[in-house]
């Protein structure tokens, strides 16, 4: 992902968000309102994933007819956002997303820069009026009031959001949801997944793109930074910052949203009564990594609910068979059997408890798979349509992911587990 930043505290940030709120309806932009028109794509942030994303729009746009246009890109690195402009042609590169933002030709904000940014430019961007695609997480996991804000300003407006865990694009996840709505497992009892790497996607993952960099005119450190804790520059922290806590927070939240989300949306929970975790570094220990590499954690809903997540990225070996790279499927748990994906993976199970009237084991073939492109199209359609409730991966379900994530890294963190107050909507460790 990129480089860019958001430029202000968090306490400037909650303040302009809710003086922002009531200003979000008179916000439009006639251009992405209207069927017949193109919609203009901007980037903030211009590292791998996002090129990835400015790949997909390209593809969209050139190969499938698709409406839309790659307008600018921005991130903090001169020698990076003018390398994707020229690679992708874009009429205008920024340094600060806030200039981004105030293009009128843009009508969509991609977002992937550094987990500790993706908040604060969501929500700048839903108050400009633009639809968003924002990378997972959806914020940092010490960041949960901005998650709270953002979910908050998103479902007050009238914008697009879609989140990019584009495992949700994947058809089985959503009729496993209308299996479980239509009664077929009985009272849902449990859900669990897991995702299994190996590497630590940080110091090998993560190229420096220069080893001679240094802040400046090119690279603006400080913007970088954010609300992050200040450090001394160095290359490692900028061009590698998945390795380090104060940007990101390990697979815990780099991963997990990949697996948790579809589990969150399957069994339609809100928020856990309390989360518990245990993680750490076990195989990559050297002197630059701060982040696990290997964390669990169990999540305890009101009314029996239970969620487990296990993931290591110091071994790959699947038990259930995966829908995503290192993502193991999801088994589903009710009163009355349980939800599973054939090995063969293009079928949804159903296996029924074994007691004597039981229900009939079942099989039901898998739609469509997981596709990022779909993800685009979906967001796009959406866009078009002014239709929210037809996202696939929305903010409100990013919300309710996010803070199952946060609450269990503050637990893994403090040695306790986290709770949380439905009444005050906070975290309590």
């Amino acid at each position: 992902m990129g480089t860019e930043a958001s430029g202000i505290t968090r306490r400037e940030f909650v303040g302009r968000a809710a003086a922002g709120v009531a200003a979000l309806s008179a916000v439009r932009l006639a251009r992405a309102q209207a069927a017949n028109e193109r919609l203009g794509v901007g980037f903030i942030g211009a590292g791998g994933r996002a090129g990835a994303h400015m790949g997909m729009v390209k593809h969209l746009r050139d190969n499938e007819n698709a409406p839309v246009d790659l307008v600018a890109v921005c991130d903090v690195y001169r020698p990076r956002r003018e390398q994707r402009q020229k690679e992708f042609g874009m009429a205008r590169a920024y340094a600060d997303y806030r200039e981004l933002l105030a293009d009128k030709d843009i009508d969509v904000v991609c977002i992937a820069t550094p987990d500790h940014h993706h908040g604060y430019q969501a929500l700048a961007a839903v108050q400009a009026g633009k639809d968003v695609y924002c990378e997972k997480p959806v914020s940092h996991w010490r960041q949960f009031e901005v998650t709270r804000q953002l979910a908050d300003v998103v479902a007050a407006s009238d914008r697009m959001v879609q989140v990019g865990t584009q495992a949700m694009s994947d058809g089985a996840w959503h009729q496993m949801r209308k299996l479980v709505v239509d009664g077929l497992i009985g009272q849902p009892l449990s859900g669990e997944a897991g995702f299994f790497r190996v590497g630590d996607w940080g110091e090998r993952g993560m190229p420096v793109d220069d080893a001679n960099a240094k802040p400046g005119p090119d690279l603006n450190w400080e913007a970088f930074l954010g609300d992050a804790p200040k450090r001394e520059f160095s290359v490692d922290r900028f061009f590698r910052w998945r390795l380090f806590e104060d940007y990101a927070g390990g697979p815990v939240t780099d991963l997990y949203p990949h697996c948790l989300a579809q589990v969150v949306h399957i069994l339609g929970v809100g928020f856990p009564a309390e989360v518990v975790a245990l993680g750490g570094i076990h195989r990559y220990s050297y002197e630059l990594r701060d982040v696990p590499d290997t964390f669990n954690l169990i999540a305890q809903y009101r009314g029996g609910v239970t969620i487990s997540v296990l993931g290591t990225q110091a071994n790959d070996y699947q038990t259930t068979g995966t829908r995503g790279a290192g993502q193991r499927c999801p088994v589903i748990r009710g009163w009355d059997g349980t939800l599973s994906i054939h090995p063969n993976n293009r079928e949804i199970v159903f296996t029924p408890i074994r007691i004597q009237g039981a229900k009939a084991p079942q099989s039901f073939p898998i739609e469509r798979g997981e596709n990022n492109l779909d993800l685009w199209k979906n967001l796009l359609e959406c866009c078009r349509n002014r239709s929210a409730k037809d996202l696939w991966s929305p903010m409100d379900l990013a919300f309710r992911t996010q803070t199952v994530l946060q609450m269990a890294t503050l637990a893994s963190r403090a040695g306790k587990s986290a709770r949380f107050d439905p009444v005050q909507r906070a975290i309590v460790v």
